[in-house]
């Protein structure tokens, strides 16, 4: 990606088009004007200059045709033409500073061109180069005041070729963000250079950056002139794996998580590392910091504000870096309040009554006077009441949508069922297969290895039906948490302030297509007083047994919450999709066909990773402090990574398979037929991966029509390689690793991929506040254990079992803090990029206009979804998503406006 250039000579500008990372599309007359008159932004990353496309095109025959006459004898002059784009909002220095690198450009000393040709000399076989600096002032765009332009004129012979790459070299301060050259001149008509990147200053790296034309080419194919450019800049790429990273570097690497702990700080926040025989995991980003004095395998942590180090293209832009700043302080006061209320009281406050919980969405937090508290506490709480009060009260948070309707469906039995199939985390409901149900543990460390539940107790609930018809006619299901958790849970009740138990609860799918819970077994591991350590509980017909099966639902909640957080968000998305954006920038070009069908789906997703190792699932970060295993957390992913996690099974349809939740059928979408249809889940999911399916194969067969073009493509085997043994290089020896020998198999591994980044982490992300910010709907953790007959807790609970409850649930300040960041977690950022895009994203990205036909063809298909959703969330029959005060689901409507919608399927996992 570098090489240091020689010299060079002048340029100005017609956007013509651009893709990759955030530059701006603005397309009058739709959804995706850059900026309108109010200044509101909605930017995508292809730049194209105000105006329509007619105007565009009239443009650019104009420039063509003024161009091509300046030919002379054995030359042609051409002209490229640099657009920057500049910050929205700059501080004073920060203009002084522009002034100053126009000044540099103006007289041509800030940045150097050099134009490389596809094809060499025929004579000596050397490349054909031309170079010049940048000279002449810089062009502001009326309708784009951020973005400025500047120009080249170079002079090449007539033999030149097409140009398929631009080197830059950028002689100024510091960096600048490029968003396309294009250059025009020659008699094929404009060329266009999409970056979308960030040039380091030269003073960082003397190395110049190379810029590719937006030509897909598989390596076979690489014209002689560009093929060392090529190899060159995936070596720049790779880096030589030491050092620290700079903030400026571009630099792809694999390194375990050994940065969540901070021994340095207190024993009390050392944890293990995740990655290797001991705790397997996915790989990282390499930051090659230091390590701790206390602990020489622990990487010495990098605490807020500063900022981890990330690849520099795959930082936040300024758009989403003001959007999440904005949701952090929204966290800040949401989370400062209850935590002064805490101090000033000296306690930790749990909820008394449901009516604590209703005040935060109606009337707010209020901080306390502190009264009683000395006159220090009353001069802060005086403070903090002057300073962010409105009136009387704080700032309040909106009502989830579990509420919203019906505040009193979360009591319901159908209602704890249903979000098994359309809720945040509806992906652990699986067919019960085999009966009795038996644990995989050692028995001599957990006990025997049945389970309690028995038919007779599932055959009281199946209102008359017998317990074998309904396991013949697939009516019973399982959620399953026990062997997963068991092995923690000795751990997790030793922690103060939480108690957990492992579950196993048994849902039946009534002839009505009603599914609804019918046994719990909660386990705690076997004592030597009881080896059999496991409660049974069913629904209770009487006040007493009423309330404790609410209580035995909480704990499976507070189980399903955290296994959907640890395991099925972050493991299965976020973690293991960052080996596969490593490898994509180290293996293939960003010429290679593949790595421009991948690219949208990786924006944002290391910085949100290295964001969440830095905040939320560090050692005392937010999910320890708000879920039920606190710092066994990142213990148990590992554990799931080990006994669960398999590529092939990431596929929607083969997960489905595994789970027993559909059978094969060529006829159905996906090639599967649901056991339960009316499964929103599954049943929309599946629209959206087939159709992503649909796209991945022609665009495969596309490039890949030759007999063995994928093996002999080294670039595309080295990708997969590498994701195999050293992005998840502790999985590396398993047998179910796919082959990648054909275009089926690229074409499925593709679609898992693009399916994990886009349909799968919106499914299980965007409904995170609308289902858990209403806490006894889903509580992260739970703080007591179901109290026993003839303790002092069970008559308590006998006089107050309300109270009970409720104190069994998250505290005020664990539940509030949650609440922030589920909110945070659940937003849509102003500059989010949609499935529905990516017909715009990828039309600048190539110029072979067969594969835009395939993307056209794409976005009318997920037109079609999204009325087939909504069609489907009014049929009365389907009563998992219809109903009187059901809320629709709505997560894979492929689009969105910002904000907390509970809809819209971004390109990548960016949050």
């Amino acid at each position: 990606m570098y090489r240091s250039l020689p010299k060079a000579t002048s340029t100005t500008t017609f956007i013509a088009g651009g893709a990759g990372k955030n530059c701006m599309l603005s397309r009058k007359g739709t959804k995706l004007d850059w900026v309108s008159k109010n200044m509101k932004l909605k930017p995508i990353r292809a730049v194209i200059s105000g105006g329509d496309d007619k105007k565009l095109v009239e443009k650019a025959k104009e420039n063509k045709g003024s161009l091509s006459s300046l030919s002379n004898g054995g030359s042609i002059d051409v002209k490229a033409v640099i657009t920057i784009r500049k910050k929205l909002k700059e501080k004073i220095n920060e203009k002084f500073d522009d002034q100053w690198e126009s000044l540099m450009n103006g007289i041509g000393r800030g940045i150097m061109v050099q134009l490389r040709s596809e094809d060499t000399d025929s004579a000596t076989g050397s490349e054909k180069i031309a170079e010049s600096y940048v000279r002449g002032w810089l062009q502001r765009l009326e309708e784009h005041p951020n973005i400025v332009e500047y120009s080249a004129n170079l002079t090449v012979p007539h033999d030149f070729g097409r140009p398929g790459a631009i080197l830059l070299t950028n002689f100024l301060d510091k960096e600048f963000y490029l968003v396309q050259i294009v250059v025009h001149g020659f008699r094929d008509g404009v060329m266009v250079f999409p970056a979308n990147s960030w040039i380091h200053s030269r003073k960082d790296n003397p190395e110049s950056r190379i810029i590719f034309r937006n030509q897909v080419y598989l390596p076979s194919q690489t014209p002689a002139g560009i093929k060392d450019l090529r190899r060159e800049d995936l070596l720049s790429i790779r880096g030589n794996g030491k050092g620290e990273r700079k903030l400026h570097e571009r630099i792809y690497d694999y390194d375990v998580y050994n940065d969540l702990g901070n021994p340095n700080k207190s024993d009390e926040f050392t944890r293990e590392t995740l990655g290797g025989k001991k705790r397997p995991y996915p790989r990282r980003c390499r930051t090659g910091r230091a390590h701790t004095k206390k602990d020489p395998f622990c990487e010495r942590r990098i605490e807020k504000p500063h900022p981890v180090y990330v690849p520099r293209d795959e930082a936040f832009e300024e758009i989403k870096q003001n959007t999440f700043a904005t949701g952090r302080l929204k966290a800040l006061l949401h989370n400062l309040i209850p935590l002064i209320a805490a101090t000033l009281s000296s306690t930790d406050i749990p909820f008394t009554c449901f009516s604590d919980i209703d005040k935060l969405y109606n009337v707010g937090v209020l901080l306390k006077d502190g009264k009683n508290d000395g006159k220090r506490n009353q001069w802060l709480a005086s403070l903090m009441n002057r300073l962010l009060s409105v009136g009387d009260s704080l700032l309040k948070y909106d009502i989830p949508a579990v509420i919203k309707r019906d505040r009193f469906a979360w009591l319901r039995d159908n209602e704890f069922a249903r979000q098994t199939l359309a809720g945040v985390n509806p992906v652990n409901i699986e067919l019960l297969k085999e009966f009795p149900i038996v644990s995989k543990l050692d028995p001599a460390e957990y006990g025997p290895p049945e389970s309690a539940i028995t038919k007779e107790l599932i055959e009281l609930e199946l209102n008359g039906m017998k317990f074998e018809q309904a396991l013949e006619e697939k009516r019973l299901f399982l959620l399953d948490f026990h062997d997963l958790l068991l092995p923690f849970v000795d751990k997790i009740n030793s922690l103060p302030g939480r108690k957990s138990y492992a579950s196993r609860t048994i849902l039946y799918y009534s002839p009505s297509g009603i599914l609804k819970p019918v046994v719990i077994e909660l386990s705690l591991p076997p004592t030597l007083s009881c080896p059999r350590n496991k409660r049974v509980f069913t629904y209770g017909h009487d006040a007493t047994t009423h309330w404790i099966w609410k209580l035995a639902k909480a704990h499976v909640s507070s189980n399903d919450a955290g296994i959907h957080q640890l395991v099925n968000h972050w493991l299965r998305t976020h973690a293991c999709m960052e080996p596969y954006i490593i490898a994509t920038h180290r293996q293939l070009s960003s010429m290679h066909p593949i790595y421009k069908l991948l690219h949208p789906h990786m924006r944002y997703t290391m910085e949100i990773n290295a964001l969440a190792r830095q905040s939320l699932i560090n050692g005392g970060g937010v999910i320890e402090f708000c879920f039920s295993p606190e710092r066994y957390a990142g213990e148990i992913s590992s554990a799931a990574y080990e006994t669960m996690w398999r590529f092939d099974l990431e596929a929607l349809p083969a997960d489905l398979i595994r789970r027993g939740m559909a059978v094969e059928d060529a006829s159905r979408p996906g090639g599967v037929r649901l056991v339960i249809e009316d499964y929103p889940y599954a049943s929309d999911g599946l629209l959206i991966w087939t159709t992503i399916e649909e796209l991945v194969k022609s665009y495969t067969n596309h490039y890949y029509s030759e007999p063995n073009s994928i093996t002999a493509d080294l670039e595309l085997q080295a990708w997969w390689h590498e994701i195999i043994n050293k992005g998840h290089h502790d999985k590396r020896n398993e047998p179910w690793w796919p082959k990648l020998s054909t275009k089926e198999d690229l074409s499925g591994i593709l679609t898992t991929m693009i399916w994990i980044a886009s349909g799968q982490h919106a499914a299980i992300n965007f409904g995170q506040y609308p289902f858990g910010g209403y806490v006894p709907n889903r509580p992260t953790l739970m703080r007591k254990l179901i109290p026993e007959e003839g303790t002092p807790e069970y008559d308590r609970f006998l006089h107050h079992p309300e109270g009970t409850f409720l104190s069994s649930l998250p505290s005020q300040l664990q539940a509030t803090k949650v609440m922030a960041v589920q909110d945070t977690l659940s937003t849509h950022s102003p500059d989010e990029e949609y499935l529905h895009q990516l017909r715009e994203l990828q039309r600048f990205s190539s110029n072979d206009h067969e594969v835009h036909g395939f993307f056209e063809k794409f976005h009318a298909k997920l037109e079609d979804i999204e009325a087939t959703i909504n069609k489907r969330n009014k049929d009365v029959r389907l009563k998992h998503r219809s109903g009187a005060g059901v809320p629709p689901y709505e997560l894979f409507l492929p689009s969105s406006g910002p904000g907390v919608t509970g809809r819209g399927i971004p390109n990548s996992i960016s949050i």
